[in-house]
């Protein structure tokens, strides 16, 4: 019978990494289903879903902390076999204007007034080409309920954008 677990790892970015960490995942018979790998902050951190038959877990556990003499920080999570409800509908929100402090504590507040799962979500402050002023920008996916008022949403969305000066535009997905 297989397993499933969340790997999520941090360590200094480096040539290399991913390779020491899809060794072990292999040495123990576990197969790398999906991932979500990324570069901050001169750190090299990801997610990743491996399966693997269950009497193999301890061993990738074990095999998968012992990394941390290379540097590399793991933690090992049982992966739920029970998915989100898919019932919603699903939906796109690209955020964009000024950096500061909030932006995403506001846009998750509106979204769960509204009970919107995020599915997923990218974000970056980088330099405006013209002026140098740092913008952020934001990508979300997310799933809003058949219940719930997306009229409801987009005006607690439009206030948000009028007080933070931004651009956010919602689509569907």
């Amino acid at each position: 019978m297989q397993t499933s677990f969340i790997v999520t790892f941090i360590g200094d970015d480096r040539p290399g990494l991913v390779e020491q960490l899809s060794s072990v995942i292999e040495r123990c018979g576990g197969n790398w289903h999906e991932s979500r790998l990324s570069q901050l902050g001169g750190k090299f951190a990801g997610l990743v879903l491996v399966s693997l038959p269950e009497d193999a877990a301890e061993a990738l556990q074990q095999a998968l902390k012992g990394l941390a003499s290379s540097g590399i920080s793991v933690r090992v999570t049982p992966a739920s076999a029970v998915a989100a409800s898919g019932e919603g509908r699903r939906i796109s929100l690209a955020v964009l204007g000024p950096d500061r402090p909030g932006i995403v504590r506001e846009i998750a507040r509106a979204l769960a007034a509204e009970q919107v799962n995020v599915i997923d979500m990218e974000s970056e402050v980088s330099s405006a080409p013209m002026s140098g002023e740092l913008l952020f920008r934001a990508d979300i996916l997310a799933e809003i309920p058949q219940s719930a008022s997306m009229d409801a949403l987009e005006d607690a969305l439009d206030v948000i954008a009028g007080q933070m000066t931004l651009e956010i535009d919602v689509g569907t997905a």
